[in-house]
């Protein structure tokens, strides 16, 4: 019967929760960014090293207040700032680890559900953070919803894609990324000085952060649960039927049920290998580097870059309302993610990340000459302004997207769980590492900041062209035999199933 191929209004439900999860995490990446100067001067002020005369005692009273006019410019703030930034990602660096424990721990939507307490109680500490030190409060309120971010940025694309009928998996899979630059988006018209950007409001703009946690704690207990996870992982075969059921209609789900029988005695054949095997394994070492080089290139990138520090971007630029010309960057953000969507299945993952890397090289180059040339040529700043724009458009064509998907399709069912939570750790501590250093790195560097990025950019696209394999439509067999071919020119067989084997036993141990 073809209705379980039919999108039914259950799916679309559960579809819908899980991404609000995805919304919070793109709100929380760039709520941060528009209110800065705002937030600044309350850090000024309650450190005690700005007052709005800009008054800073010292024996050369004029050039001091010149120099911290702006609260921002006081080395204390800006280093509370930057770690305000960065602490979300030390959150996620951390949790990223626990993303298969609580999935598997009481099932995908009651690991959703109790992840949802974070949430809120980030929410709180920022929302609340006047009533004690703004700076201590914000910085605590960012780690717990990184936290947070980091187990749902794994169990939402674990849910979706368990629930997902074949036919629209990708489509469905992308909706984790469509829905974080709408967060991101919503985050920036609503950071807006007028609306709650402003002295009074910020606090709100911050704490508004765990409001969609509220929306889905409601909506979760109206979703099936992953027929997958009840059938492969707790062998609950009656339970999985019924949430196929209600997931795809009436229909006969013996061929689907089938399916997870074959997957499940597949996944009992096969090794269940720990994180640390597999870093030591030479078996998964070349899909492991691959993995890990597509998550360094989305984030070392430089986008960022531009995501956490565009206003100052575009001021630079000579921009009379930088705020606005971000949120054209989150606009074509999101319609470019759409781009991607349609495009996936049809030209192939390893072509849209090479023209995406590609692309985000030449545009780093346009943006380093117009940033330096602005002061020389007018037109300069519509140089500026165009590679912002094309940088962004280049990154959600390719590299944005797919390396969350990626991973799963290089690895097979046993040593699956280990690679994501690897892939996400390095994919977070990246984040981290650029949000910590690109103030330092711009102080530094001036206009030629993103020619570093081009340099990486440039390395990146080399690496993926010689290294990585097309995956599209290709079963896990045949992505695991080109890198079987790979290997046998520098190993022989017998070593490998001998390692495989090892693997096993140490395992059962």
């Amino acid at each position: 019967m073809e209705s379980g191929k039919q999108l039914t209004g259950t799916l679309a439900l559960a579809v819908f929760t899980a991404t609000l999860s995805s919304l919070q995490y793109g709100y929380s990446l760039g709520v941060i960014n528009a209110p800065q100067k705002v937030i600044e001067r309350h850090y000024g002020r309650s450190l005690g090293v700005w007052s709005e005369r800009a008054a800073v005692p010292s024996g050369n009273a004029t050039e001091e207040e010149d120099e911290f006019q702006e609260a921002g410019q006081h080395p204390a703030v800006v280093m509370y700032w930057s770690l305000s930034v960065a602490i979300f990602s030390i959150g996620g660096m951390l949790s990223s680890f626990l993303v298969g424990f609580v999935g598997n721990l009481r099932g995908r939507i009651k690991g959703m559900l109790m992840v949802n307490v974070l949430a809120v109680a980030a929410g709180l500490l920022m929302g609340l953070c006047k009533m004690w030190k703004p700076h201590i409060m914000v910085i605590s309120g960012r780690a717990v919803m990184g936290f947070y971010c980091g187990l749902t940025s794994g169990l939402v694309p674990m849910y979706i894609g368990e629930i997902a009928p074949k036919v629209y998996r990708g489509a469905l899979g992308t909706l984790h990324q469509l829905a974080i630059v709408i967060g991101i988006l919503i985050s920036q018209v609503i950071g807006l000085d007028f609306v709650f950007g402003n002295d009074d409001m910020w606090p709100l703009l911050l704490g508004l952060s765990g409001a969609p946690a509220v929306l889905q704690t409601f909506l979760l207990p109206l979703c099936p649960e992953s027929p997958r996870y009840l059938y492969i992982v707790r062998g609950e075969e009656q339970e999985a039927r019924k949430s196929l059921y209600r997931l795809k209609g009436a229909y006969d789900a013996t061929p689907d049920l089938e399916e997870m029988r074959r997957e499940k005695e597949e996944a009992n054949k096969e090794p269940s290998v720990s994180i640390l095997s597999l870093i030591r394994s030479s078996v998964y070492r070349q899909q492991l580097l691959v993995a890990l080089m597509m998550h360094l290139s989305q984030q070392l990138s430089g986008i960022n870059a531009i995501f956490y520090y565009s206003t100052a971007i575009f001021i630079r630029a000579g921009v009379t309302q930088p705020v606005f010309a971000t949120i054209g960057v989150g606009v074509i953000n999101t319609l470019f993610t759409l781009v991607s969507v349609a495009l996936v299945d049809r030209a192939g993952r390893r072509t849209l990340t090479l023209v995406g890397l590609g692309g985000m090289c030449c545009c780093a180059v346009g943006m380093t000459v117009g940033l330096t040339l602005q002061n020389e040529y007018l037109w300069m700043n519509y140089v500026s302004m165009s590679s912002v724009f094309l940088f962004v458009s280049f990154f959600e064509i390719g590299p944005g997207p797919i390396p969350w998907f990626i991973v799963a399709e290089l690895f097979s069912q046993g040593p699956r769980p280990a690679a994501i939570a690897l892939a996400g750790c390095c994919n977070w501590t990246s984040n981290f590492v650029i949000g910590m250093t690109f103030p330092f790195i711009q102080t530094w560097l001036d206009s030629y900041v993103f020619v570093l990025f081009a340099v990486l950019l440039l390395g990146f696209t080399v690496y993926i062209y010689l290294r990585v394999p097309e995956t599209k439509g290709k079963t896990f067999e045949e992505i695991a035999a080109i890198f079987h071919k790979d290997r046998k020119k520098s190993t022989r067989g017998p070593e490998d199933a001998a390692e495989l084997q090892q693997l096993k036993t140490s395992t059962d141990a």
